[in-house]
């Protein structure tokens, strides 16, 4: 359809629901300012919005301005609660698959394995060794 609108095909899509249209708000904005660009008129037959008509355009801009605000609020409440997650000691983002002796990779590492062999000694990827040293570096420091 999209394909179809770019190539100068058709003047106007017609769908029964906005749903129909787009997977989320953001796309449905996108697709609509994509369609706007292109001059192709949008009608929603179960939603009575038709924007090729100056009414239908601000009906679908009102009520796209009003998604676009509650998107940002749902935004607003998930940073601030990781905030509060954060501040009260709690892990954020995906667990290790893995853990590492650091002290082994270490001693490895000191006495001159490279990296990547460390990694294939302990069986893990070598960002995960340097990650892991480096992530331990930092704990040590900020207890001196």
């Amino acid at each position: 359809m999209l394909k179809a609108a770019r190539s100068r095909k058709v003047d106007v899509i017609v769908v029964t629901k906005l749903d129909r249209l787009a997977r989320s708000v953001h796309h449905l904005l996108s697709v609509a300012k994509e369609l706007e660009a292109l001059s192709v008129g949008l009608v929603v037959t179960e939603q009575a919005l038709d924007t090729t008509t100056p009414s239908g355009r601000l009906l679908f801009h009102v009520l796209a301005s009003v998604a676009e605000f509650e998107r940002d609020l749902i935004r607003d409440r998930v940073i601030a609660g990781m905030r509060r997650a954060k501040a009260a000691g709690k892990h954020l983002g995906r667990r290790a698959s893995h853990s590492i002796d650091t002290a082994e990779a270490g001693r490895l590492l000191a006495d001159g394995l490279s990296l990547r062999a460390v990694a294939r000694t302990l069986g893990v990827h070598p960002f995960a060794v340097s990650r892991f040293l480096a992530r331990e570096a930092r704990v040590r420091q900020q207890l001196h």
